[in-house]
């Protein structure tokens, strides 16, 4: 979990940093660095995406992983969870603390390196990929929560959460955790990037929350894959 604790640090204190410069931006500044950041996030899905080893495992893992999210309706349970939070916190004075939230939480944990580090944490106590996600986490912490908000710091928590989950699992899955399996998680979590990065361009609204689950369905899907004949 050291590796975890250490990633969900930086994104709090990037998003204070970024949280003192809030109101030097300008909304013609937040929207061209939002759509920077954005650009960024749809290179890194299409990249990641590409990686994918079995196209069925991750077709089933959207749309079974879909229908599971929507069923538990998780996009509008973290929403709810950001509007408590908000209503405390200077009565609601936080405007957008819910969609800074959500599009924190998202970005934090759905790509190749919240997983890969988060296995690799687990598997062999290796942290670097995930201290090296803290520093690119911090960085765009400071970017996010100067456009988004406060509840951008409060991603920490959803992060600490996932990734944790993922690096205590990890010694149970390791017997079907192989190069190709982890190659379709990742290709799952990156399309749920490119989802994200279209709706950070306002050119969707996704519920990419609802999607999350598939990322662990591409685990048994992939393994299921790899017993069919070929």
């Amino acid at each position: 979990m050291l590796g975890t604790i250490v990633n969900a640090a930086p994104i709090v204190a990037g998003s204070l940093i970024g949280l003192l410069f809030k109101k030097g931006f300008s909304k013609k500044i937040a929207d061209a660095v939002m759509t920077g950041l954005a650009l960024c996030v749809l290179y890194i899905g299409v990249s990641g995406a590409l990686e994918g080893q079995h196209v069925l495992a991750v077709i089933l893992s959207m749309v079974v992983g879909g229908i599971a999210g929507t069923l538990l309706d998780l996009d509008a349970r973290l929403k709810k969870l950001g509007d408590r939070i908000e209503a405390r916190i200077k009565n609601g004075a936080q405007s957008g603390f819910s969609n800074g939230l959500v599009t924190a939480s998202l970005l934090y944990c759905v790509g190749a390196m919240a997983i890969l580090g988060a296995l690799a944490s687990g598997l062999r106590g290796d942290h670097s990929i995930l201290y090296t996600k803290s520093l690119l986490d911090f960085i765009s912490a400071i970017v996010l929560a100067a456009t988004l908000g406060m509840g951008v710091a409060f991603s920490a928590v959803p992060v600490l959460m996932y990734q944790g989950l993922i690096t205590l699992l990890a010694q149970f899955v390791a017997p079907v955790l192989n190069d190709v399996a982890v190659a379709d998680m990742t290709c799952t979590g990156s399309l749920l990037l490119i989802a994200l990065g279209l709706n950070m361009l306002g050119v969707t609204k996704i519920k990419v929350m609802n999607y999350v689950p598939g990322i662990f369905l591409a685990l048994g899907f992939s393994a299921l894959m790899a017993l069919l004949p070929a």
